[in-house]
């Protein structure tokens, strides 16, 4: 008996830690601890460094727990999303708003008290363009949805500059806009992968409203636009030659995965990009770092 009310608590937790999206949160976290070490010639103060990236944690934890209730008939049809903890009634919608209502209001003290009021108020926002602008309208509105929503996903290393300084700087707008410029090809790949999925459940992306090679073609030109705003640091003088070699070198990467999936003659071309997507964000932001405290 034990035994088994056991393996139900600890179900039971896996399950609310996934509502989190942990590995969502990871990523926004690392662009939020090297949004904050970026803008300070030296080290970011530990208050800041962890009490403020515990508190956007905590913020973006709370949005994605309302996604998987919003999106909780919709997981259903779709095979990557259809045993999420909500989607097959292991956790209640109450109980998921609940927990929801307990994390973005424990972020929001935190970062209040802690850190500083406009650092709060910019996590609000951005929580909100997820869970509520983006998630419950603009996701079943237009095939644009990833584009105008992914603002929203782009706002980390902004919160983790504001955090330490306390002011919106240019430099932090510029890593912004590289994630924003980013979001695109590499939602876009995901869903030319799963574009069959996305037609069952209604959702208008853009390979199920447009098809697969208008989709490959957008893929290609956000790209090669994402490629050029990733040069603005260097052109600004916020990095130096370190960054720009490791820039167009994983760029010319992705570049070649967008390629890759234009002539088509890989069928899993859209989950490689996807993937790449993931391990070049994650790379050019610590290329980012080196070169912002070495060179």
């Amino acid at each position: 008996m034990k035994t088994a009310m056991s393996e139900v608590e600890k179900a039971s937790l896996d399950d609310y830690l996934e509502l989190t999206k942990p590995r969502v949160v990871a990523l926004m976290i690392l662009t939020s601890v090297i949004g904050m070490f970026l803008s300070v010639p030296g080290m970011v103060p530990f208050n800041a460094l962890i009490l403020g990236n515990i508190g956007i944690a905590l913020c973006a934890g709370s949005a994605a727990v309302i996604n998987h209730v919003v999106d909780r008939k919709i997981d259903l049809k779709m095979a990557r999303t259809l045993n999420r903890p909500v989607a097959k009634g292991r956790v209640q919608p109450r109980q998921a708003l609940f927990f929801s209502a307990i994390l973005g209001s424990a972020g929001m003290a935190i970062l209040l008290i802690f850190i500083n009021a406009l650092t709060a108020w910019l996590t609000l926002a951005s929580l909100f363009g997820y869970a509520v602008v983006y998630t419950s309208y603009l996701k079943r509105a237009t095939p644009q949805n990833i584009v105008i929503g992914g603002l929203a996903g782009a706002v980390p290393p902004l919160l983790g500059w504001t955090a330490v300084t306390g002011e919106v700087h240019g430099h932090a707008l510029l890593l912004v806009l590289i994630i924003f410029a980013w979001t695109p090809p590499h939602f876009w790949a995901l869903a030319v992968h799963r574009k069959d999925e996305y037609a069952k459940a209604e959702i208008p992306m853009l390979p199920v409203t447009h098809g697969e090679k208008y989709t490959k073609q957008s893929i290609l030109l956000y790209t090669v636009i994402m490629l050029l705003v990733t040069l603005l640091p260097f052109a600004t003088g916020m990095s130096g030659w370190l960054y720009l070699l490791g820039a167009l070198a994983l760029g010319a990467g992705f570049l070649y995965w967008a390629i890759t999936m234009m002539i088509g003659k890989k069928p899993d071309a859209g989950m490689d990009t996807f993937r790449y997507s993931i391990v070049y964000l994650m790379a050019l932001f610590i290329i980012m770092l080196i070169d912002h405290y070495f060179i």
